[in-house]
């Protein structure tokens, strides 16, 4: 009997995730520890003149306890990112669920909260593929509040102007996803609030 009730557990359990990823899984809300350095939990930096500081911010968040804050000074020639994932020089990035465990073919967008202020500022959206090429989805600070912003996986470009020494460079987007990264583009200074990074079938 104890062996049927834990088989049917099992069972309820394998169910209630492929039910959960049919309409859509969180993989990231930005709980916890927000904080970087090599024991981080956000890949953040910047150059060329360009600065960035990631933190937590409870006053203004979509869900749960907290959104991600980001404080920005994008200057022409400089660059930054703020990454969470796998595969990062930060090791403590990772998100609520391990990509093999994700059946990627499910999913046809990957999704953000943003918190405007309509800036006009232009805010690129990376994500990493499971050869290492960087693609991008562009995003325009054109509105106030909350805003659930859709990025589908078809719209999304390979950078052009930079990719990591170890991607295949195939202009294939490959699954599993690895990591996404934000980068506030030049020129453009202020703060930027995300919230709920999820993958739907949209």
């Amino acid at each position: 009997m104890k062996i049927l009730r834990l088989t049917l557990m099992f069972v309820f359990c394998l169910l209630s995730v492929s039910c959960a990823q049919e309409k859509g899984i969180l993989i990231d809300g930005f709980e916890g520890a927000i904080s970087g350095g090599a024991q981080g939990t956000v890949d953040f930096g910047a150059g060329g003149g360009s600065s960035v500081d990631a933190a937590a911010a409870q006053d203004i968040k979509y869900s749960g306890g907290q959104s991600l804050k980001i404080t920005y000074d994008a200057v022409s020639d400089g660059y930054m990112w703020v990454a969470r994932g796998f595969d990062l020089d930060v090791k403590n990035t990772v998100w609520l669920v391990k990509p093999q465990d994700i059946d990627w073919q499910k999913f046809k967008a990957i999704s953000f909260y943003m918190y405007g202020s309509d800036s006009k500022a232009n805010i690129a959206f990376d994500i990493k593929d499971n050869g290492n090429e960087i693609w991008r989805f562009m995003v325009e600070d054109n509105f106030k509040g909350w805003k659930q912003v859709i990025c589908p996986f078809s719209e999304f470009f390979a950078r052009g102007d930079w990719q990591p020494d170890t991607a295949d460079k195939n202009a294939a987007l490959d699954f599993p996803l690895k990591s996404f990264q934000f980068e506030p583009r030049p020129p453009a200074k202020g703060v930027v609030y995300f919230d709920d990074i999820q993958l739907i079938n949209k």
